[in-house]
């Protein structure tokens, strides 16, 4: 506990609970800038080769629903994200190991069963994508098909999902102690 960040924090006097809080929602403010910033950064640079049938695709076709369902997907990827790592970062003191776990995880979740895929937040995300990428023939025979969530039940899935797990990481926090006798 003396080698992590928070070890200072946990000195000063202020409820440990806004303390977690309060780093979720700093980090959570720099993501969704950075990310939200990207997002559409990216989307214009990708197509913008294309000429007038991008200016058509945007403003008359579903360019801008698709623009708008991407943004909201990388909003709650940080928010789900950001919770999940918030609690992993309490109780592990390398952050490249939850990172790994997390990762891998969420890269098998194609050949997953169906009760397994959703208990990854990528699966809720994947069901609020407009476009879907396929995975490539040599795998593909391993994908398990799984109905996508309806928008109504993942976007405030996401939600409190991860209000939960910052109320799990807020309570753990309140009870961590700093043990000087290592």
């Amino acid at each position: 506990m003396l080698e992590k960040t928070l070890h200072y924090y946990f000195l000063t006097p202020m409820r440990r609970e806004l303390l977690v809080i309060g780093k979720y929602l700093s980090g959570l403010t720099v993501t969704l800038v950075l990310f939200l910033l990207s997002v559409p950064a990216s989307f214009y640079l990708l197509g913008r080769h294309h000429g007038a049938a991008w200016s058509d695709f945007l403003m008359h076709g579903p360019g801008l629903a698709q623009l708008g369902s991407y943004v909201l997907v990388t909003a709650l990827g940080c928010v789900g994200y950001g919770a999940i790592f918030l609690v992993a970062g309490l109780f592990i003191r390398n952050p490249m190991i939850p990172a790994a776990v997390v990762m891998v995880w969420e890269n098998i979740n194609p050949f997953l069963p169906g009760f397994l895929k959703k208990i990854s937040v990528i699966f809720y995300l994947k069901s609020l994508c407009p476009l879907s990428v396929p995975v490539p023939p040599p795998l593909s025979i391993l994908v398990t098909e799984t109905d996508p969530t309806p928008a109504w039940l993942a976007v405030p899935g996401l939600v409190i999902v991860a209000l939960a797990v910052l109320t799990y990481a807020a309570v753990s926090a309140r009870k961590a102690e700093i043990s000087y006798g290592e």
